[in-house]
């Protein structure tokens, strides 16, 4: 039997991201999952090395590398979409839950309980979810710091929004990569070698 999750997987790279804003580069959510995946194994590292945590790493980068896979059903909703009301929200939720079984279900089904977690936010790993959350927050204002350095005022608010939406998360770790490592993304190339 042909199984097509892989085949669906490889589609993220055609979903792109940022939909509602003029970009002066397109960003795919395949790009995305991947940048976010290594910002949640860096706040891992963080909290295990700085704040006496004892993440597993490993496993936060592939939660992340997965985090937006169903939006290859669903597509990327922009965020002022996505969050406008409850009503909304809820019936997104449905539908990203819908997308998660469509996904699963592409694969043989000795390797499904194997993928599931890599979808759905359990309890058991909700601190490794809380750290993806902070880094797919974190990948977003890089964009937008990206978008700005080329000149595109129209990520200025989303920029700022974005700042104060991580901020507000109470999350360490991601509070020290604003500070050690999202300075360096408003150098140019020769000012970063």
């Amino acid at each position: 039997m042909d199984h097509k999750f892989f085949a669906m997987i490889s589609r993220m790279k055609y979903i792109n991201r940022w939909a509602l804003m003029r970009s002066t580069i397109t960003e795919n959510i395949s790009e995305h999952s991947l940048e976010t995946a290594f910002i949640a194994h860096a706040l891992a590292l963080i909290g295990n090395k700085r704040l006496g945590k004892s993440y597993n790493a490993e496993r936060a980068a592939l939660l992340a590398m997965y985090h937006d896979a169903t939006e290859i059903i669903t597509g990327d909703l922009p965020t002022p979409i996505k969050y406008y009301n409850r009503q909304i929200r809820s019936v997104y939720n449905e539908i990203e839950d819908n997308a998660e079984r469509q996904m699963l279900s592409y694969l043989p089904e000795d390797l499904r309980s194997e993928y599931e977690p890599l979808f759905s936010r359990t309890e058991e790993e909700a601190e490794l979810w809380r750290l993806v959350k902070a880094a797919d927050k974190l990948s977003a204002l890089i964009k937008c710091i990206e978008e700005k350095r080329m000149g595109n005022a129209d990520f200025a608010s989303a920029e700022k929004s974005t700042l104060e939406l991580i901020k507000s998360l109470g999350c360490e770790e991601a509070d020290i990569f604003l500070t050690e490592f999202i300075p360096s993304f408003d150098l140019t190339l020769d000012e970063q070698c």
